[in-house]
């Protein structure tokens, strides 16, 4: 596969859906804004040009409706795409994802299948306040019946975006605002890199080892992925050598990723922009507590993540809120010493 061109983000995932509608007709997108406009955060941008809009249907604004309705398009025999704009919005059409989107095939023994794949945007870090900031992936994660995709990058987000296209079941596709490659609005250079022009899949369950290192493991996903390079950068000025392990998807989960690369290191970070009490921290260190027979830890494990508070407006109270390279970077270094660093959450 040719390598030579670096896109955004958006441009990725944009790219991946239109492939998909190319090599089959029983693909389409709904949702608001996503047509002429291209979607807030460019995911279906230039599609309506290609594809028209029977095909890239901008929707009234009402979740419940257009993804009640991908359902039973599904259930039909065709493969909707569904945005949900913010995550945050997922309130007023739960019932329709949940009870549903995420159980119907298993109500129907298994005699129906629902290939929707519902995008939507999450993350804070641009003053966007509490009804606009959450990431929530471990909230669908949670309840059985839907896979939770969390891309980092392009080249990640255009194979598991054709891979979500594929697959029969119905796929949480999860990209955070701040690494989408808007041009108003901040981001993560490191989140635009090189993808193929020809279609790809990654498969769901394989987490990857961005960084390799010796001392300790810092598991995470999304824009944290980001921060964590960055952290990893400032820890090895310091000779500390830092794991980066990049879940991608959260269902299904690469447990033996987690386990093989604490297993080498002996120490556990787990950096998090969803909430910190019943979430994804607590779930990875769980695996790592329940395998302690064969991973022999050398501290206990550190799980920084945002405190269970809503997400300020304020930009300080953000910063503070939101884990920042800085907290990453002190969280390492408390866990070579073998106690929690002041500030950080544990």
């Amino acid at each position: 596969m040719s390598t030579n061109r670096k896109l955004t983000m958006a441009q990725a995932i944009a790219e991946a859906i239109g492939q998909e509608m190319e090599r089959d007709n029983t693909v389409f997108v709904m949702g608001e804004d996503i047509g002429k406009y291209g979607g807030i955060f460019g995911a279906t941008g230039g599609l309506l040009d290609k594809f028209g809009p029977e095909r890239i249907m901008d929707t009234p604004i009402s979740e419940t409706a257009f993804i009640g309705t991908a359902t039973g398009a599904a259930a039909a025999g065709l493969r909707p795409i569904a945005e949900l704009m913010f995550v945050d919005f997922f309130g007023v059409c739960m019932d329709q994802i949940y009870n549903h989107l995420a159980k119907n095939t298993y109500m129907a023994g298994g005699n129906i299948k629902l290939p929707v794949v519902i995008t939507t945007a999450i993350g804070g870090g641009y003053n966007d306040a509490a009804q606009h900031s959450q990431c929530l992936y471990a909230t669908f994660a949670h309840m059985p019946g839907l896979k939770v995709v969390v891309p980092s990058n392009a080249y990640d987000a255009k194979g598991l975006m054709t891979q979500a296209i594929r697959d029969d079941n119905p796929v949480m596709f999860m990209y955070h605002k701040g690494i989408m490659g808007l041009p108003w609005m901040a981001f993560f250079e490191g989140s635009s890199n090189e993808v193929p022009e020809e279609a790809y899949t990654i498969p769901f369950g394989q987490a990857k080892v961005v960084r390799a290192g010796d001392d300790v493991t810092i598991v995470t996903l999304s824009q944290m992925v980001q921060k964590s390079l960055l952290a990893a950068d400032e820890l090895a000025k310091q000779g500390i050598s830092a794991e980066v392990l990049d879940l991608r998807t959260l269902v299904p989960l690469d447990r033996a990723a987690v386990l093989k690369s604490v297993a080498k290191t002996g120490r556990l970070l787990v950096a998090d922009e969803d909430y910190l009490g019943f979430g994804l921290t607590g779930e990875i260190a769980a695996i790592v507590a329940e395998n302690l027979d064969t991973v022999a830890l050398k501290a206990p494990v550190r799980r920084l993540a945002v405190p269970n508070v809503p997400i300020p407006y304020s930009r300080p109270l953000e910063q503070f809120v939101i884990p920042q390279v800085k907290g990453i970077v002190e969280a390492a270094q408390a866990l070579m010493k073998g106690h929690v660093a002041e500030g950080v959450a544990a």
